[in-house]
């Protein structure tokens, strides 16, 4: 009977993100793809260093319980299976259940990620990523630095509102129609319609669905503790925040804390928060944040093309 992936958190990682690939990378620009090989081959036992995602990725499969596997994480990796068997072998020194792999010899495996059901494809390639964000498949881009984790129990999860969980619609207001001012009017007047669903709404969606049945058991057993907290990290103040609440409350989703932050910058409360992982579609915000925490850039929506445009 074949693997279902239908009712499953499915998050497909590249070994750029999950492990620091810095050396290899060198190797790989400056004496090129025999040498790469090489290298690869001669260092197969040597683990790979911790990247990004690798707390995000350990901390979500620990959710797993031999009674309910809730989360699958696939490789996706743009090596050849034989300069990947180090990459398997690093997953394997530090233990983490990752079973399966797609290797793709070099090409963006991204196409990959709506067959195998992925609702999040996380690289250290932003070309990847973009092209992944243009075929409106769900990407993050996260660059190459190193974090150490805190080693509690708990699984931070934040995300900025517009551009990520929900689309670039009122974004595209401030930027195309008349900045703070005819924004906040908009905003006003479409206070109680939905917004649409951003890139990363089916992940945001999933893990909600997770963290309720966590909810579920701490009410049913005290001494259980719940590890997901889910945070909104978003530039909306009020008036701007009633939309993102009332869209919130339609999709059904809850979160744990909540920053409307008008101008402030993230980081501010994000130090206090801890995020394994903060999700943005701006790079000024993963800039600042990305200095003390794990952070994606989400290259959608319509700052991402002008940016691209200039």
């Amino acid at each position: 009977m074949a693997f279902n992936l239908k009712d499953k958190l499915v998050i497909a990682v590249a070994s750029s993100a999950l492990f620091d690939l810095t050396d290899s990378d060198k190797v790989f620009r400056e004496q090129h793809e025999s040498a790469y090989r090489m290298y690869q081959r001669e260092n197969e036992k040597t683990p790979l260093e911790k990247g990004v995602a690798f707390s995000l990725i350990k901390r979500l499969l620990s959710l797993n319980t031999a009674d309910d596997h809730l989360i699958e994480v696939i490789l996706l990796s743009r090596n050849d299976p034989d300069t990947g068997l180090r990459v398997f072998n690093s997953i394997a020194t530090y233990g983490l259940d990752i079973s399966r792999a797609i290797f793709t010899a070099g090409e963006n495996p991204f196409k990959y990620i709506d067959p195998l059901n992925a609702s999040l494809f996380l690289s250290g390639n932003i070309d990847d990523v973009k092209e992944a964000i243009s075929y409106k498949c769900p990407a993050g881009y996260v660059a190459n630095k190193k974090y150490e984790d805190d080693g509690d129990e708990e699984l931070r999860i934040a995300f900025d509102f517009d551009g990520v969980i929900a689309d670039d619609e009122s974004e595209s207001v401030y930027q195309n129609n008349g900045g703070l001012e005819r924004y906040q009017e908009y905003e006003k007047e479409h206070a109680d319609d939905k917004m649409g669903e951003g890139p990363l709404f089916e992940f945001f969606n999933q893990l909600a669905e997770i963290q309720k049945k966590e909810l579920k058991k701490a009410d049913e057993d005290s001494s259980y503790n719940p590890i997901i907290r889910i945070a909104i990290c978003t530039a909306r103040n009020a008036p701007a925040h009633e939309r993102a609440i009332k869209s919130l409350r339609r999709w059904d989703l809850r979160v744990d804390e909540a920053f409307f932050l008008g101008g402030i910058d993230k980081r501010t409360v994000l130090d206090v928060f801890k995020p394994h992982i903060f999700f943005d579609d701006q790079e000024c915000h993963i800039e600042s944040v990305g200095e003390s925490f794990p952070s994606a850039h989400i290259p959608y929506g319509v700052t991402n093309q002008k940016k691209d445009e200039v």
